[in-house]
């Protein structure tokens, strides 16, 4: 064999090894089979890849317990995962009044999280400094080392550029024109990477929650803010500059209100928690949040349920522009406003019914999210998984337990 010929075999080795590490750090447990799936490679090949990783302690089987149902009879397959003390994995959740953070291993285990409230004016600096002080203190619950921590994966209300400069419509006022990425790189003196929080809400949700099993999806957030997340080919999509998803800036009337964005009639005016909250203030108060609107909407007020029915038809609108040009098997909505369910879900789904294509309309199912307040928490851990499969070979081994983020 020829030299160029036996390096080339090399490098597909190493490159097969690569995907591998990167899918098992991606599902956490998995058959040899669904590897298989996951990676595109031959069960042969995986199999191979598995047993030599299994040699050197980075995979380990997951036990009598952890083994999933047969799917025609027989014996079960017996699961696999990296090895849950191979590593560390950190996510930080900024939100428009929190800070949360947690810390993982690489089997998907949640070893210790926390959360501080912040005022929505708290400058970028004071919140990072926040957010680090929560690191120190998850670690330390969580009896983790620092070195172990292979990288942290971090969420923003907002449009985040691939460079990690937040966007000038982002909801917290005191981030604009941050260097997000370098600056907490600088704090916790580790590996970060910046995402949209409706990104990571997506991952999450594809990973552990309403999205499971499906390659293309988005997660809508309907919040203080609207956003989108975007799962292809069962990978989150930025986009060019890592800015895609903006649905909240779709134009639903070119005469409307003016939008934070600077443009007029934008989604987010009309179903962001403010433009909720704004037509029925008056009768209920001034200091009406949109969790009560929900709430008296469910115990049948029929001013709130107008607002929420309205927000899902308008809601609907751009979903039907989505669906449209991006033709996802699955919507999943979430955020605060989303958690008014059927309230929102129903108006939503007639509008996209009357607006998307026929086919369009017909491919899409259009669904609650699962994963609650914790979906952009729990993306930011995923983000590392995702990316951290060239790092795994070279960290130590040692052995931790924790609860499953599922």
């Amino acid at each position: 064999m020829r030299r160029g010929e036996s390096g080339s075999l090399g490098s597909l080795r190493r490159s097969n090894r690569a995907r591998v590490v990167g899918a098992l750090s991606a599902l956490g447990q998995s058959s040899r089979a669904g590897v298989a799936r996951e990676t595109g490679l031959s069960r042969t090949t995986v199999s191979s890849i598995v047993s030599e990783l299994q040699d050197e302690g980075l995979v380990v089987e997951v036990g009598e317990n952890g083994t999933a149902p047969a799917s025609s009879g027989g014996r079960p397959p017996t699961l696999i995962s990296l090895d849950p003390s191979a590593g560390l994995a950190a996510g930080i959740d900024f939100g428009k009044t929190h800070v949360s953070v947690a810390v993982a291993d690489l089997a998907h285990n949640v070893l210790s999280e926390a959360r501080r409230e912040l005022d929505e004016q708290t400058p970028a600096t004071v919140a990072m400094a926040a957010a680090d002080e929560l690191f120190g203190t998850v670690l330390d619950e969580a009896d983790a080392d620092r070195a172990r921590v292979v990288g942290v994966g971090m969420g923003l209300p907002g449009p985040i550029h691939r460079s990690g400069l937040v966007g000038s419509s982002a909801i917290l006022p005191g981030w604009v024109g941050v260097s997000a990425e370098a600056d907490m790189e600088a704090r916790l003196r580790l590996p970060v990477r910046v995402r949209n929080d409706a990104d990571l809400g997506a991952l999450a949700e594809h990973r552990w929650g309403a999205g499971r099993g499906c390659s293309s999806m988005a997660y809508l957030k309907l919040a203080t803010g609207v956003g989108a997340g975007l799962i292809m080919h069962s990978r989150l999509w930025g986009g060019e500059g890592g800015t895609a998803g903006e649905i909240g800036h779709t134009t639903i009337d070119e005469t409307g209100q003016i939008c934070r964005c600077g443009n007029r009639g934008c989604l987010e005016t009309f179903v962001g928690a403010p433009a909720i909250v704004e037509p029925l203030a008056q009768r209920l108060g001034d200091d009406l949040a949109v969790e009560r609107v929900i709430e008296l909407a469910q115990e049948g007020d029929p001013g709130c349920r107008r607002v929420l029915e309205d927000a899902g038809r308008r809601t609907g609108i751009a979903v039907a522009n989505l669906c449209n040009l991006f033709n996802p098997a699955r919507i999943v909505v979430g955020g605060t406003v989303g958690t008014a369910g059927e309230l929102i879900l129903a108006p939503l789904r007639d509008a996209v019914r009357l607006r998307a294509i026929p086919s369009a309309a017909e491919d899409v199912e259009i669904v609650s999210a699962e994963l609650g307040e914790r979906a952009e928490l729990l993306g930011a851990v995923a983000l590392v998984l995702q990316e951290a499969s060239l790092a795994v070979p070279g960290l130590e081994s040692g052995r931790t337990s924790g609860k499953q983020v599922s």
